[in-house]
């Protein structure tokens, strides 16, 4: 019995064939019809060449498309590589040669960026392109043409008779790249299944005991609609989708995002769980419900963020608009797969980041592997045992950095900061890498910016540290506010004061009209650290402040 991501979504099939299993606008599938295109799909990789453990390119925005392009990777046991469709030509050429990839499906629309990049990408031996209401050419010179994405479907058997699948079979997620080059993070299917797909129960952690307790509860239940809204390169939305399909869930999938047309799409499909990535996506949303607040948003019985901050402001204010649905911050990261839950309640007291109740294999750990004592308020690293990645493509010299042995025990130790309460539960505080040393004490960018955004001037923000003589480092933030506001670093700071010691407040200050950030809403540090060295602060002050 192996429990892969095919197998699981082919069980909801089996039992629920009349479904709709995915929705985008006025299109659709049933669970019918996307069991026979990607069969289809999967047969037509096949055909490729493509055999177990080949590496095949997903080059797409979120559209039902790429879902059955998806699913079809996994029917034919081949790894799928996900690729950023926001990447330039040199960012393309890492992860195509990186990953070895032998087909790549692409949207139309990315034809000339790809047809530039295949001289330098020799294992690419095929392309299959998704229309897109673009008209490029889908020729590249000396490489040939790019298979019609609808004609692979059409000329390719749709039957299910692929041989049995493995235990070992592969998933690999390539990390966003946002402190260094994408590192391709390589699973064991069942592994990342019982950490991110919900093989093991997210409230209990107790583990699901055969491989179609998921698809049985769904036939057995109403249907879940489910909108995961960051873009298909996240993980996490990756299996927001997988969970919908392996309990015969509904997954709205589109593939721009603004906040009204969010709303719509909750609306318009009745929406029960959204998930997004923190205050990239949650600010946009709750500003368009002040411009428009007549959406029919009844259906919304859950909201669930991961992967990115999401502020304390912005958390009460989704508390507001739905007092009755349960809002969930969450925990999570490429190396470990999902780490811990909170429920926000009004009102909660803040500190740092997202303050979650652990499963049983999360830790927070010393350097030297030993326990962090509860509630001693020392500051370790986020650590994850059991079920974690079975190493880095090509990267053994980071493999042995991020999973290691202490007394026994393999853990995975992506480098976040944590640390462990009294009642158990664990404060996250960021990337350790990103940490700014001002004379000698720690500060966490997350814990800055999330204070920052409770002033009401402040849209967007990206923390960093800049040179300073006698700290080593200071505080500094690059920050995007509302109408051209320009407030100054003493009323920021009032308001960082009411959350953080001093010594954490900004000491300077850079005025820009967006903060750049990842499709998946990810804060590009480098980028911030790079503004705040192309010019003066806009308003600096003098020293740290010690209290």
């Amino acid at each position: 019995m192996a429990y892969t991501i095919a197998d699981l979504i082919e069980h909801a099939v089996d039992l629920m064939p009349e479904r709709t299993a995915l929705v985008s606008g006025t299109e659709s599938r049933t669970y019918t019809e996307l069991e026979a295109r990607s069969n289809a799909l999967a047969h037509k990789l096949r055909d490729l060449g493509v055999q177990p453990g080949d590496r095949v390119g997903l080059y797409s925005r979120n559209t039902i498309e790429s879902v059955e392009a998806m699913v079809a990777i996994f029917k034919a046991r081949a790894v799928m590589v996900n690729v950023n469709f926001r990447y330039v030509e040199a960012e393309l050429e890492h992860i195509f040669t990186d990953s070895g990839m032998k087909v790549l499906i692409h949207e139309r629309q990315y034809c000339e960026r790809v047809c530039n990049t295949l001289p330098k990408a020799p294992s690419i031996e095929h392309r299959i392109a998704i229309a897109d209401g673009s008209d490029a050419s889908l020729e590249c010179a000396g490489h040939g043409d790019a298979i019609g994405y609808e004609d692979a479907i059409a000329t390719s058997s749709s039957e299910r008779d692929f041989e049995e699948r493995s235990g070992d079979d592969l998933y690999m997620l390539y990390t966003g790249g946002t402190t260094g080059k994408p590192k391709g993070v390589v699973w064991r299917q069942e592994d990342v299944w019982r950490v991110l797909g919900g093989g093991i129960d997210w409230y209990t952690s107790e583990p699901v005991a055969d491989e179609w307790q998921l698809a049985r509860a769904g036939a057995d239940g109403g249907q879940l609609v489910r909108f995961p809204i960051p873009p298909f390169i996240h993980g996490g939305s990756q299996w927001a989708v997988f969970q919908a399909l392996f309990g015969g869930g509904k997954a709205v999938v589109y593939p721009d995002f603004s906040g009204p047309a969010a709303w719509e799409a909750v609306e318009r499909h009745g929406v029960n769980v959204i998930f997004i990535t923190g205050d990239a996506m949650g600010r946009p949303m709750i500003e368009a419900l002040d411009q428009k607040d007549d959406y029919d948003l009844s259906s919304v019985v859950s909201v669930a963020s991961s992967a990115c901050l999401f502020s304390p402001s912005i958390k009460e204010q989704f508390l507001d608009r739905f007092p009755n649905a349960v809002i969930i911050d969450a925990i999570g990261s490429s190396e470990t797969g999902f780490g811990g839950l909170g429920v926000v309640a009004k009102d909660t007291p803040h500190t740092g980041g997202p303050r979650v109740n652990a499963d049983s294999e999360t830790h927070v750990l010393r350097e030297d592997g030993t326990p962090v004592e509860p509630g001693s308020g020392e500051v370790g690293v986020l650590a994850r045992s059991g079920h974690i990645p079975l190493r880095y493509h090509n990267d053994p010299e980071k493999s042995a950095k991020t999973f290691r042995e202490f007394n026994g025990v393999r853990y995975s130790l992506p480098g976040d900061s944590a640390q462990l309460e009294a009642d158990g539960s664990i404060t996250m505080l960021g990337r350790g890498s990103v940490s700014i040393n001002t004379g000698g004490e720690k500060v966490f960018p997350e814990e800055v910016e999330g204070a920052l955004k409770a002033h009401a001037d402040v849209f967007d923000t990206v923390v960093v540290g800049v040179p300073d003589d006698r700290f080593g480092q200071r505080v500094a933030a690059v920050i995007a506010t509302r109408g051209g506001a320009r407030p100054t670093l003493a009323d920021l700071n009032d308001v960082v004061r009411k959350e953080l010691a001093g010594y954490k407040c900004p000491r300077s200050v850079w005025f820009v009209e967006e903060i750049k950030r990842s499709p998946a809403g990810k804060p590009d540090y480098r980028w911030g650290a790079g503004i705040t060295q192309e010019r003066p602060a806009d308003e600096a002050l003098g020293a740290p402040e010690k209290s």
